[in-house]
Order: C-alpha cells, then structure tokens, then sequence
C-alpha cells in the first residue's frame, strides 16, 4: 500500500461499514481521497451510513452496485470478514486494484511500534494481558484490533513513546502485504475458519503473514510446543524468543519445572512451579509461580508465558510484571465466572468458537461438569471433543445447527445425560431452555459452562451476544 497522501483525489473503494470500516474511510476521506464506502446490507440496517454521508462521503447500501470498482479504482479496503469470493473484490483482482484490509492502513499510520498477536486460540486473552503488562511497566501500550477498536482509530492516538498492541486474526493478516510489527507473536495453530480459507495452508499461510516482514531487529515470540508455530517463527530472520509450558528453554520464557503431556498424571509439583525467563546470554529470572496467575487453566499459563515474553522484549523489568500477572482476571466471554446460583457454578467461554478451545476450557474446570455447546456449522464433525468428553463431563447439552453432532459425539463417549435443545423462533428463548436444562442436571458443586465449539453466527450476531445472553439467563434462573 501506498502512503496515505498518495491517495489523494484517488478513487478508494471501502467495502464493509462495520467499525473498521468507518475509521478506514472517515481516514481515507480526510487524505483527500474519493471514498466510497458500500455495504451489502439495506439502509436501514447500516446506522453508520448518515454518520460518514454527513462527512460528505458517498454510501451505497443494499447491494454492490455495478461499476463500484473500475480501472480507476486505487485502493479497495475491506471488512475482514468479507470472503474473497464476493464480487466486487473479485473485480478488483481481474482489474489488478489492491486489496488489504485495515491493517495494512493502520501498519502505514502508526507512529509506535506494534506488537502483533494472532493464534487459533488465545488471542484476546493475551492481547488483553499484554496491555496489562506494558501499562504497569510504564510502556504506554494502547490495545486495539480484532479486540475491538479499530486499529486505524488507534494508529493515529497511540503516543510515539508507547505501543499499539493489536490483536489479528486470519482474516485481517490475509488481507496484508507491508504489515511490519516490531514483535509478533504466535501462539497455536489448529484447524479452524476453513469455511472462509478454503484449504489450511491458505489459513496458515495468512497467519504466517505476520512475520513476513520482520527483520534482525525485530522479535517473533513464539510456542516451541507447537511445530507450526517453530517452522513459521524460524523462517522469520528475526529474534527468536520462544515460550514453552512442555520444556526448559536454554533462552526465552518457559514453566519449570514443565507441565507433564497432556493426560498423564500430575507431579505434585504445582505450588513449586514457576515462570522462568531466560537469556542467550544464560541470565535467568524468576518471574512468578504458576499457581499464583490471576486466571485459571493451563491453556491461560501459556497465554501467560507468551504476554511475558512480548513484554520483555519491548524493555519490560521483570519485576514490574508480578502484579499484573497476579490480578488479570481475563475478558468478558473468554472462561469467565459469572456466579454460583444454587450451588451450581457458571462459567461463561461463549469466544470458544472451535472444539480446541473447548478442550482448553472444559480441562481447565472442575468436575463434575455440564457443558453447552453447539452453534454455527462448518462441516466439522466434532469427533475431536470425545475425550474430553468421555473424561470430564457429567451431561452435555446441545443446541444450534451442530447439536445433532454433539449429540452424536456425547453419546459415543457413553455419556447419558443429553438434551438437545431445538431451535425456537427467537434465538434467545432457546439459548434459555438450554441454560435451565443444564441447571437441571447438575447438582449442588457441579459446574455448568457455556463453550460451543462453534461460532455464533447461525443463531447470534456475535459471540458477545451469546455470552451476554448465558449469563443473564444464568442471573435469572
């Protein structure tokens, strides 16, 4: 992508009027550009159109209009969950018009550096955690992103001195070229978000974008546990500064002494484990003892190793990172406690969209456990959860698109506590019916958590309205 103020009096097409959408073209308008923005949606549901015509930019809702993008067209800027298949990004590609999404801007924009977090899983945790980190160490970090705040906003606030922390995901790296983070981190790899990818390497090859561009100077923090993760991290040229919960690192951020494979019996050792950063040079520093993070679970150690190791390598003092590590008490949606009602203990992990987070999620709490899941189907068949479910869980209820698959992967692990909860007209009725079904299988000291496994979108306009739905009917019950 070119500087902003090339674009001047340059037709740009902005494709998507979600919140990135209009900071991209409210930005672009302000360089001088002619903007047009254009949502598929009708009118009536683009509330953001009024706000970005009375700037003087043109909005065309409804549809996508021949002759949005031509020959002329400099610049095509799109929601990142708009596939490549839709046709005016088609046309743009035949006409050769770049195509990237808000984050090559923002990379363009931003007078600090940034700190770039993407992984299959874990992503919002960390990046939440990271911020805490940088603030207490005087960093000044600002965090934006697939978080929630448009990274272009972001670009122009963040202080020079400070770091714009950014969390992306797939769908915002695919669309990028330039994106230069001063540390990127990687945190797993699973299969995910095929639906919109395609195949896994054209998912993996858009995480992988996030190094694409570093240089010696720069950082990839990485998980040594996970190849994926090693394979894209080493062909950077960048630092290296690897995490691992498996192993002791001869350099970068690891828990010893390690956490045994997953399945095997725990060694006792949990009060005595601890956080341990070390240096190429061999200086090793105790940075603070697993069982005191503020957020439960193995999966959130490694967000923590990972947060740990992004702060050190902006110039954090290790000392200034025990307390944000001891007090973070994670994101709304994301392993959340939302209270105990009869007895029975709620938890809400309504971000849990693929069964890897589930399998975080449900390992990481006590049993006896009644999970709720199901939701948007991607044509998995779930038969990854058994497992877990046949070694965890009490009772499994199941709605949403998927539930007959989860029923069927409930009932392969022996499971007899099964209710299937079929749709009703309104999609928060029946998430209800699903809350006071599970409250009618568990008992006084069981858990019951929302983790679906599946996105939201076949029942739930976000995953926020999933969670924050749980936890009202869970507040009513």
């Amino acid at each position: 992508m070119k500087p902003l103020h090339e674009y001047e009096d340059r037709h740009v097409v902005i494709l998507g009027l979600a919140r990135s959408g209009v900071a991209a073209a409210k930005l672009f308008h302000g360089a001088g550009a002619r903007v047009v923005a254009n949502d598929r949606k009708e009118r009536e549901q683009c509330p953001e159109a009024s706000e970005l015509e009375a700037l003087g930019i043109s909005v065309v809702c409804g549809g996508h209009p021949e002759g949005l993008v031509t020959s002329e067209t400099a610049l095509l800027v799109k929601n990142p969950g708009i596939p490549y298949s839709a046709e005016p990004i088609v046309r743009a590609a035949a006409l050769g018009v770049e195509i990237v999404t808000e984050v090559e801007v923002a990379g363009r924009l931003s007078p600090a550096p940034i700190v770039g977090i993407t992984g299959s899983n874990g992503k919002t945790t960390t990046t939440t955690w990271t911020g805490e980190l940088l603030a207490a160490a005087g960093l000044s970090p600002l965090v934006a992103g697939n978080i929630g705040r448009p990274l272009c906003d972001a670009a122009q606030e963040v202080s020079p001195r400070g770091w714009l922390v950014a969390e992306l995901s797939s769908f915002q790296l695919k669309g990028t070229s330039d994106f230069h983070p001063r540390i990127a981190c990687l945190l797993n790899v699973a299969e995910t978000h095929l639906d919109y990818h395609g195949t896994m390497e054209d998912y993996v090859s858009s995480k992988a974008k996030l190094f694409a561009n570093l240089t010696p100077d720069d950082t990839a923090v990485y998980n040594a546990d996970d190849a994926a993760c090693v394979r894209i991290a080493e062909a950077s040229g960048a630092r290296l500064r690897p995490f691992s919960l498996a192993r002791r690192l001869a350099a970068g951020v690891s828990v010893e002494p390690p956490y045994p494979a997953a399945g095997a019996e725990e060694n006792g050792a949990e009060a005595e484990r601890w956080i341990v950063s070390r240096t190429e040079a061999g200086e090793e520093t105790r940075i603070v003892r697993a069982d005191r993070l503020g957020i439960p679970g193995r999966h959130n150690c490694a967000n923590a190793l990972a947060a740990v190791a992004i702060a050190l390598a902006a110039g954090a003092a290790p000392s200034a990172l025990v307390r944000p590590l001891e007090e973070f008490r994670g994101v709304e949606h994301r392993l959340e406690f939302v209270g105990t009602f009869r007895g029975v203990r709620y938890y809400n992990d309504s971000k849990a969209t693929n069964p890897t987070a589930t399998v975080m999620s449900v390992s990481s709490l006590p049993s006896p456990l009644v999970l709720i899941a199901g939701g948007l189907d991607r044509g998995s068949d779930y038969m990854e959860l058994l497992p877990t479910f046949r070694e965890r869980l009490k009772g499994v209820v199941a709605l949403g698109e998927t539930r007959e698959k989860i029923r069927r992967v409930a009932e392969a692990a022996g499971l007899t506590a099964v209710k299937l909860v079929e749709p009703e007209e309104d999609a928060a009725v029946t998430l209800r019916r699903a809350v006071e079904e599970a409250a009618a299988l568990a008992e006084p000291g069981d858990t019951v958590l929302l983790s679906p496994a599946c996105a939201s979108w076949d029942m739930f306009p976000s995953y926020e309205v999933r969670g924050r739905i749980f936890k009202e009917s869970a507040h009513t019950l």
